[in-house]
């Protein structure tokens, strides 16, 4: 089993709102996406997909981009992004996703018999330029997620845990904050995460910090081909 990531396929099958107004490189975007995911991804790999999945105002009109995911090879994960705003009560999510793709949230899941998958959207951090005292609240309330997904995964012993977030972990000076100081309490051994597209590609958070592994996952930054992230 290996474990592939990418974020922000903003997919629109209902809503019909292309990309392609963001540059030249979003033309058809999805299938360049889904050109790459089937010569890399077997059927016993998993997918991480770290929000912005779908264009969609409603659930029942994001089905066919949920559908669409489903189709391709592997187990796939995802979490909520900031533009999912077809994403309302968890119950009523999970009960419309087709075999083969599962939806976190407050929980976790075991990938195999030693590595368990948490998740949470996250949002603006502490130290941003744009955080301000409505962010605090947000960002107060997205910490405890985090904090419940991992206490549910440490109870089942794993040996490993990854976390999937939508928002960067860090402000742009890379500052310590309560979800870092979380994923190296938890022992966390891989973030993977998405939300950040043009300009802010030239200062990415990635690689190695206090045993935790970090990588930027936006399906642009990636040039819509899924990372490898753990065999």
């Amino acid at each position: 089993m290996a474990i592939y990531a990418i974020a922000d396929l903003h997919l629109s099958d209902v809503l019909d709102k292309s990309m392609d107004i963001f540059g030249k490189h979003w033309e058809n975007h999805m299938e360049k996406i889904e050109e790459a995911w089937l010569s890399m991804i077997a059927p016993e790999d998993v997918v991480l997909i770290s929000g912005d999945i779908s264009w969609a105002m409603k659930l029942s009109d994001a089905v066919p981009d949920l559908n669409r995911i489903a189709r391709l090879p592997g187990h796939k994960y995802i979490i909520r992004g900031n533009h999912d705003f077809w994403w309302n009560s968890i119950g009523k999510v999970r009960g419309v996703l087709p075999q083969g793709l599962y939806a976190i949230q407050n929980d976790s899941v075991m990938l195999s018999d030693s590595t368990a998958l948490c998740g949470t959207r996250g949002w603006v951090v502490p130290g941003a330029a744009a955080f301000d005292g409505e962010d605090r609240k947000i960002y107060d309330r997205e910490v405890g997620r985090l904090k419940l997904s991992l206490d549910h995964a440490k109870r089942r012993n794993p040996e490993r845990i990854v976390v999937m977030m939508h928002y960067p972990p860090v402000n742009d000076r890379y500052e310590s904050n309560e979800i870092t100081a979380l994923l190296e309490e938890y022992g966390v051994s891989h973030l993977v995460y998405g939300h950040l597209h043009g300009v802010s590609h030239g200062y990415p958070f990635e690689g190695e910090r206090n045993g935790v592994q970090y990588r930027l996952t936006s399906c642009d930054y990636l040039r819509f081909k899924p990372v490898l992230i753990s065999e």
